[in-house]
């Protein structure tokens, strides 16, 4: 075997200039103790929390490969639950910033992710139309619920009732009732998508927003509530909320999808509607936590925020209502003295009242609300254009004022990256976009310097580092200087656009190519500054070559002898730099060249087109050596690793790929980017890469040490296929069920066959050591003596555990949230031997709780094949007298634990005069001395 030509891999180093992703939402964390400071965005793959403060980043949750696309925090402040593009739910840490639960169950992007009010279950819904609830503190899936048509926009538990409320773009928002795990009730008053949902009035109302300006109002009555007082008035029944006037108007339009009033557990009429300022589709809905304020926003900058009244502040409304109602009336007769009640009746309009609207710099994508105890409401927006504000208003004044807190804004472009440029040094790089001009220290990753431009299409360093020339989408050259961050000189260098820039070899120009068919040649001078006696650099066009065609791309050989420019008629011409006179000419792609480098020593150069693919060329005849389909969409940049024949390519397929263009071999591919990727530069060096992309990213790539070797690339790439075949196969039938409204909460996945595999292979080793022991005890007994038996090295590695010791250790390595998966994959043939070690186990009290869930699960999925097995029946006998009884010991020493915590939590009250959980318990006096008012102004109104 010859030996291999090896290369070095290049890896990646970081990401920067992006301070929040699109997809995702934005939500208010609680960090260090402090609520309404910290924010936490989306940023591609990982999550950032943000200081609003200070503007100042303070934890990275770090991501794997897929897009963040829904965020949400525990109640309790400490975790946060981050779901991704691929349908996973990772719940990370906030105290130590690591993802310690992983739930794998949807096979589309996580669209809407919310937690209980104890923060013990976790609902994520999702693009696959399905929504799943996950017991967060088991790790574990519990169920999956299936009746949407189309992808789910919201999920929303009920405090108080083991009820869970969805909505989606099926126009559906549907009722489940999670003991039963059925859906009981279905709202269709919406002709199109419902994008949002939210409780106000203590969950006495549901708001819905679809894409229309109109928010639906919709009340909910509890019929258990009202079956609990059989002597509860019947005018009370009938005009005890308000607005019923258009409550009784309206036509429940869910009474006739096959409901009948005793089968529901609650009646929710639509009451009415709030009209928005937005004529658009609402994007984001959402009430702070504590139900106050209600915000929305549609696809364009304002943010609409309304204030909910309280029943306090309703029934004082409603009382001085009544006593003008008194003033103004003037009875006749006796008929006429009784008020009519829709004189003193609120309008929803009064219930809910418009605060203000806050108007943001740019379209906002998410926000979210905090209302402090003081009253005053922080509302933390994420833009569209890279983005982050606060405001602080009071809704409680007369005249809200809308203050801007704070806005995040340095750490990224506003617009897409379309230019890059790598200093000589390798230490600074220059990023510009449709607005701003930065440069970033590699380095720290830190911008050092932010100037205003207008739109870059190219760019790059002067010699010396000390100037930067940027050519713009109108034609002009503009030159700043990075000391001061100036803009010394603006040339109208072309007519149409700058398409691209290339430095001289000598360093002592540059050519451009533009949209007006020309090439300008330009040489570098000193000219003296009007306001000053010093000389500054300047700029002075020296010749000009009038083509055909649009110029999209000019490149300098490295001898200067020759120049190339690629032209919109698909073809690249080669010419004399010094005579201009025409060279070669390079067909053969039939789409555009939108970009081309040359190699160091002159001898090659690639061109990447529009048609996906890329051309490698000899420049002494212009023979084209090969042809290499590159990328699943445009090439959009093409640039040489210094002094080799190396180069990297990137495409609006994603991603970057280096190619070898003496063997024409494809070396490596560098996956990251979520969308687009525009441009790449490489230091001179060749040690760095820095790439943009239409995710507002920038990324830093490094080359490594690490030899990178074709062959195992090769293999590699061919697991990551099947891994993913894997992932996309068909779910496995588990025997008697039918496809209905509930399902199992996990799919399969490459972790979950491992996980079967692994539970195989002990199952294997048990056998073979069992049956070894058999063996060797009949040896002694025909030696009839003692002799020593090898021990099987995994088991020594275990400390010398038995075989069934081995198959527990196994199981209990298996994740909580993949055990019934896992378990799902495992042969009915490992089954029986699995049942006769639960039994051995459980006898001894090892893991009651993990084998009782397990075997629970295989008795489910596999109750034909045991109950028909003869040989199982006296393990099946076994198992239930000990499982009853071992289940019984841990069910009292838990019992006894919870007496114990109650026993020492009276002792502390009493020592310390404190009550705990005294919040909760004040809540609900509060609540039902409100209730209890309330009525007594209904009646006395009646």
């Amino acid at each position: 075997m010859g030996l291999t030509k090896q290369y070095l891999r290049y890896t990646a180093s970081a990401l920067f200039g992006v301070i929040a992703s699109q997809k995702g939402n934005i939500v208010y964390v609680t960090l260090r103790g402090e609520k309404g400071r910290y924010v936490a965005v989306p940023a591609c793959e990982h999550v950032f929390i943000w200081d609003t403060r200070k503007g100042e980043k303070v934890l990275i949750l770090q991501g794997l490969k897929q897009e963040v696309t829904s965020l949400c925090p525990s109640p309790d402040g400490l975790h946060l639950a981050v779901g991704y593009e691929d349908g996973s739910i990772r719940v990370f840490s906030l105290l130590s910033g690591e993802g310690n639960v992983t739930f794998n169950g949807h096979k589309a992007a996580v669209m809407t992710l919310q937690y209980d009010q104890l923060g013990g279950r976790l609902v994520s819904g999702s693009k696959d139309t399905d929504v799943i609830v996950w017991d967060v503190i088991n790790e574990s899936g519990l169920y999956r619920l299936r009746g949407h048509k189309d992808a789910v926009t919201q999920a929303l538990f009920l405090r108080e009732k083991n009820l869970l409320v969805t909505s989606g773009k099926d126009t559906f928002v549907k009722w489940w009732d999670l003991d039963t795990q059925h859906c009981f009730k279905t709202l269709v008053g919406h002709r199109t998508e419902v994008w949002g949902l939210a409780f106000v009035s203590q969950e006495k109302r549901l708001i819905t927003g679809a894409a229309d300006s109109e928010l639906r109002v919709w009340n909910i009555t509890y019929i258990q509530e009202q079956a609990t007082d059989p002597n509860e008035p019947e005018s009370k029944k009938s005009k005890g909320s308000p607005a019923k006037a258009e409550e009784t108007s309206e036509v429940d339009e869910t009474s006739d999808l096959n409901e009948t009033p005793e089968e529901r557990l609650l009646r929710c009429n639509k009451v009415g509607s709030i009209m928005r300022e937005g004529r658009d589709r609402v994007v984001t809905l959402a009430a702070d936590r504590t139900g106050r304020i209600l915000a929305c926003h549609g696809t364009d900058s304002v943010l609409e925020v309304f204030c909910v009244l309280t029943e306090d502040e309703i029934c004082k409304k409603m009382e001085k209502k009544m006593r003008k109602a008194k003033k103004k009336a003037k009875p006749k007769s006796e008929e006429e003295e009784e008020e009519p009640e829709g004189s003193v009746e609120m309008s929803l309009q009064e219930e809910i009242q418009r605060v203000t609207s806050i108007k943001a710099s740019a379209k906002i994508k998410s926000f979210d609300l905090i209302l402090s105890p003081k009253g005053e409401l922080k509302a933390t927006l994420l833009l569209q254009n890279n983005t982050i504000e606060s405001y602080i208003l009071s809704p409680s004044a007369q005249v809200p004022q809308v203050v801007r807190a704070s806005k995040i804004t340095i750490g990224g472009h506003r617009s897409d990256v379309r230019t890059l440029a790598f200093s000589s040094d390798n230490i600074a790089v220059l990023s510009a976009a449709a607005e701003s001009v930065k440069i970033w220290n590699r380095s720290t990753l830190q911008c050092i310097r932010t100037m205003a431009c207008e739109y870059s299409l190219c760019s790059l360093f002067v010699p010396g580092d000390r100037q930067v020339i940027i050519g713009t989408k109108t034609g002009k050259l503009q030159l700043y200087d990075l000391a001061s961050g100036s803009l010394l000189e603006t040339l109208a260098a072309h007519d149409g656009a700058l398409w691209s820039i290339s430095l001289s070899p000598d360093q002592r120009g540059f050519v451009t190519g533009g949209a007006d068919k020309c090439v300008k040649f330009w040489d570098f001078e000193l000219v003296k500054d009007e306001n000053g006696t010093q000389k500054r650099l300047s700029m002075k066009q020296t010749r000009i070559l009038q083509l055909d065609e649009d110029v999209l791309c000019v490149r300098y050989s490295p001898n200067q002898k020759l120049l190339a420019i690629s032209l919109l008629d698909c073809t690249v011409k080669i010419f004399y730099t010094d005579t201009l006179k025409f060279f070669l000419s390079l067909y053969g792609h039939k789409l555009p060249v939108l970009c081309m480098d040359i190699s160091y020593d002159g001898a090659l150069i690639a061109t990447g087109s529009a048609d996906r693919n890329v051309k490698i060329w000899g420049l002494d005849f212009g023979d084209c050596h090969r042809s290499l389909f590159a990328h699943d969409d445009s090439v959009m940049t093409l640039q040489f690793v210094h002094k080799s024949h190396l180069f990297f390519t990137a495409g609006k397929d994603h991603k970057i790929k280096q190619w070898d263009a003496d063997k024409f071999e494809h070396i490596q591919t560098l996956e990251g980017h979520h969308q687009e990727v525009w441009c790449l530069a490489l230091s001179p060096s060749g040690d760095y890469i820095v790439s943009s992309s239409h995710d507002k990213s920038l990324r830093l790539w490094e080359r490594t040490r690490e030899p990178l070797i074709l062959e195992e690339e090769r293999e590699m790439q061919r697991e990551a296929e099947y891994e993913e075949s894997v992932a996309k196969e068909e779910q496995p039938v588990v025997a008697g069920e039918t496809q209905g409204e509930t399902g199992l909460a996990g799919k399969k996945t490459i972790e979950t066959v491992k996980a079967a595999e692994r539970i195989m292979e002990a199952i294997e080793l048990y056998r073979e050591e069992t049956a070894k022991l058999k063996e060797h005890q009949a040896i002694c007994k025909a030696a009839g003596k003692e002799v020593p038996l090898p021990v099987n090295p995994i088991l020594q590695a275990y400390g010398n555990i038995s075989p069934s010791a081995y198959v527990l250790e196994v199981f209990k390595k298996v994740k909580s949230s993949e055990l019934e998966e896992s378990l799902l994959v495992l042969p009915f043939s490992y089954v029986p031997d699995l049942l006769v070690l639960f039994n051995e186990h459980v006898q001894r009290g090892s893991e009651v709780e993990l084998l009782c869930r397990a075997l629970l699960f295989l008795l489910r999925i596999h109750f034909g094949r045991i109950t028909s097995n003869q040989l199982l029946v006296t393990v099946i006998e076994n198992l239930k007298k000990t499982t009853i009884s071992k289940v019984s010991e841990v069910r009292n020493v838990l019992g006894f634990n919870m007496a114990g915590l109650q026993f020492l939590k009276r002792e502390i009250e009493a020592k310390d005069e404190v009550t705990f959980f005294a919040d909760a318990t004040d809540r609900f006096e509060e609540k039902r001395r409100k209730r209890k008012k309330k009525e007594k102004l209904v009646l006395t109104m009646v």
